[in-house]
């Protein structure tokens, strides 16, 4: 049942999840954690963090961890989970394969048309709203600390947190390298 309700999930969310991977964190959140209940706000965290590091699209890196995580969880072995993964991963990725052959030869035809035009204009406002709700939706608690009963965790998540926002705005370094630091700085004060 697990498998069924993974497939479903994930073929939903690559179905309807406009705007790339980073976009759909905050739907894949609503249904992993909220919903379901198959992972943690800190896992669910952790599946985030390793699956910006890691390469491909973090969309499908998080479909993965998501389903193997899931049924590890459930008490299944882990080359069971590589089954959830993999269930979870080729989900997400069919519609968008689908879709793609089909709206590409569309779009390509029609691309100057005002309804054309018009879509993509209502979708750009859309996928900034998605961006910012994964944004707000990763700001718990679990990840930075609380600041009555951990003020020390809480100060250093917000100070790593405005750096890290500061110097991508002012210096543009590579988004690993500040994952990269501010994994290190992590070890570092709390290791």
């Amino acid at each position: 049942m697990l498998f069924i309700q993974l497939i479903a999930v994930f073929f939903v969310i690559g179905l309807f999840g406009f705007g790339g991977g980073a976009a759909m964190v905050s739907l894949i959140q609503g249904e992993v954690v909220a919903h379901y209940g198959w992972l943690t706000i800190a896992e669910f965290t952790d599946v985030v963090a390793v699956s910006q590091v890691t390469p491909g699209p973090i969309g499908i890196n998080v479909a993965t961890y998501v389903g193997y995580t899931a049924v590890v969880n459930a008490g299944y072995a882990p080359w069971v989970g590589m089954v959830g993964s993999a269930c979870a991963t080729l989900a997400m990725v069919a519609p968008s394969v689908a879709i793609m052959a089909v709206v590409s030869a569309f779009i390509l035809r029609h691309r100057d048309h005002w309804m054309v035009q018009g879509v993509f204009s209502g979708l750009r406002p859309a996928v900034a709203g998605l961006l910012a709700a994964a944004a707000l939706a990763m700001m718990q608690e679990e990840n930075f600390g609380n600041p009555h009963t951990a003020p020390r965790r809480f100060v250093v998540s917000v100070a790593i947190y405005l750096v890290t926002i500061f110097a991508y705005y002012r210096y543009r370094p590579s988004p690993i390298a500040l994952i990269a630091v501010s994994g290190l700085l992590g070890a570092l004060i709390y290791g």
